[in-house]
């Protein structure tokens, strides 16, 4: 059924695509740059309008939303890490295909690279029609589900919101039922306490897999495998990113969300009027800097503003550095601590992230800028006129807060990417990535239904569609992103060499929560690293003890 179901969607896409063709295509006007912008720390006027070019026909809830309620990076609590599944994937398990739109470029962008520009003005994106009712309970099954409701809770807010809750619209008109979702910037303590009390939602945006192996082990977690087909979901997801989403063999999560982090986005209208070329080595892109610097300008926008979980904009770049400088295995090694904090590897990190961040001629509004403006404010600044700023290294979800703050935009040609470039040439320029983490709390039929559409490819790519969001299930279509860059970063993911997890997501809680407040004690004041490091590392001693003796 769902195969039938899937060709007679491939038909109508084709039949949409021909009469498509047939008409007149309205071109789309030159993207006009805002030239004011709120200072660092002010706060975003609240309604936030999605962005026009993004194609999205599920309605969906209207909301005034602020930068300040979106997704942030919890906090993950303690792990075994001699149990948990190692953070490498292979290109054949990393969950994106490799996009094969006529529009998508034959190779992957290499650090330095930029990917090619934005489909030719006029150029159609695919448009999804939304899924019938028909289609959901095809996936989902005819169980007599409607009056019944689902608790919710996840880290989204504002556009990451909207989007969600256009995701589980076809679902809630399909079976009747209704979810009732809870947003909050804080998913670890809230879930942690609503566990305690006997409450604890249906189902839950867990941080990472470390907090997922706590739940895990405590008898919390649903088995998920005793109603999604195990065979069929690796297939769909690929080995690496079951593995993470499980506990000592029992399948648990769902990674729905994934995210590219090793990228740096600059405006190539800008980089090309000053003649300045992308920088293919770590020592090119400090030139960079110290050119743009020379000529009395700003070279970077960092944000590490970010509630509770302030600093994790940090945690990723010398994340991102570490791969770079040191062996994979060396990455691994230090996240599972088998080498200290007061490791050379891992001092030399630091170091590497202070030389840009640390440093007051560097930063937009200088460290204190940088402390206090928040991680999707942070690139703003890139375009004022003139610009405040002209790199900001950031994860592919950006994208979505600089649509909504800046809807005339389009991505490819008034804003792109390249990677991170390499500081080693022997380690190259491995991805980092992360990914947002669903679990089952509670054993009810409409809970079972909702995890297994969330899980699914069709719904994975209405938020695909709307921009933002690089989907898990690699059986969503290249063609549905809406525009190129977010087919390179699936691209990106597909054929890397090498591929890592966020390693602040598979620390113990204790240990995350001193690497956060590191980053924020470090930018200051770099001269303290001996004793941040040595702090970090005290505690990590403890949490792995802890860890261990569970």
């Amino acid at each position: 059924m769902r195969k039938r179901m899937g060709l007679f969607v491939s038909l109508l896409v084709l039949v949409a695509m021909i009469l498509a063709a047939c008409q007149p295509v309205a071109t789309t006007p030159g993207a006009e740059v805002p030239t004011a912008l709120p200072e660092a720390g002010e706060e975003t006027p609240g309604a936030v309008v999605p962005p026009e070019e993004t194609p999205a026909e599920v309605e969906t809830p209207e909301a005034e939303v602020t930068p300040e309620e979106t997704p942030v990076e919890g906090v993950t609590p303690e792990e075994t890490p001699a149990e948990t599944p190692e953070a490498e994937m292979t290109p054949e398990e990393t969950p994106a295909e490799t996009p094969e739109a006529e529009e998508t470029p034959a190779e992957t962008p290499e650090a330095g690279v930029t990917p090619e520009a934005t489909p030719a003005e006029g150029e159609a994106v695919a448009t999804l029609e939304p899924p019938t009712p028909e289609d959901v309970l095809a996936i989902v099954g005819d169980e007599d589900i409607s009056g019944q409701t689902v608790s919710f809770l996840a880290q989204w807010g504002g556009s990451e919101q909207e989007s969600f809750l256009a995701m589980v619209a076809p679902w809630e008109e399909a079976t009747g039922a209704t979810v009732e979702y809870e947003g909050t910037r804080d998913t670890t303590a809230v879930l942690t306490t609503r566990i305690q009390a006997g409450n604890p939602p249906d189902i839950s945006g867990i941080p990472g897999p470390g907090q997922l192996i706590e739940f895990g082990r405590a008898g919390n977690l649903v088995d998920l495998s005793t109603f999604i087909d195990t065979d069929e979901f690796t297939q769909q997801y690929g080995e690496s990113w079951v593995e993470l989403g499980s506990v000592d063999g029992t399948h648990y999560g769902v990674f729905m969300k994934v995210s590219v982090k090793s990228l740096v986005w600059y405006r190539p209208d800008v980089f090309a009027e000053r003649g300045w070329t992308m920088p293919t080595t770590w020592d090119e892109l400090i030139a960079l800097s110290d050119e743009i610097v020379a000529a009395g300008e700003t070279p970077w926008c960092i944000g590490l503003e970010s509630a509770a979980t302030s600093g994790w904009p940090g945690t990723d770049w010398i994340e991102d550095i570490m791969l770079r400088t040191a062996a994979p295995e060396t990455y691994d090694q230090w996240w599972m601590h088998e080498i200290p904090w007061t490791d050379e590897s891992v001092r030399n990190a630091w170091e590497m992230f202070g030389t840009i961040a640390a440093n007051e001629d560097y930063v937009q509004g200088g460290t204190t800028g940088e402390l206090a403006t928040n991680f999707g404010e942070s690139p703003f600044p890139m375009f004022q006129d003139p610009p405040g700023c002209y790199m900001h290294r950031q994860a592919s979800f950006i994208t979505d807060f600089i649509q909504q703050q800046f809807p005339d935009l389009q991505a490819g040609t008034d804003y792109t990417f390249f990677v991170l470039p390499p500081v080693d040439e022997q380690f190259g320029a491995p991805i980092l990535s992360a990914g947002d983490l669903l679990a089952m709390f509670n054993d009810t039929p409409a809970a079972r239904s909702l995890m297994t559409w969330l899980a699914s490819a069709e719904a994975q790519q209405i938020w695909a569609n709307r921009g933002g969001f690089l989907a898990a299930n690699t059986e969503v279509a290249p063609e549905v992103y809406p525009d190129p860059i977010f087919q390179e970063m699936a691209q990106l993911l597909q054929e890397a060499e090498t591929v890592r997890f966020d390693a602040s997501d598979l620390m113990p809680a204790a240990v995350q929560e001193a690497f956060l407040g590191g980053i924020l004690e470090f930018v200051p004041n770099p001269d303290g690293l001996d004793s941040i490091l040595q702090n970090i590392e005290s505690v990590a001693e403890g949490a792995y003890q802890e860890q261990a003796a569970q």
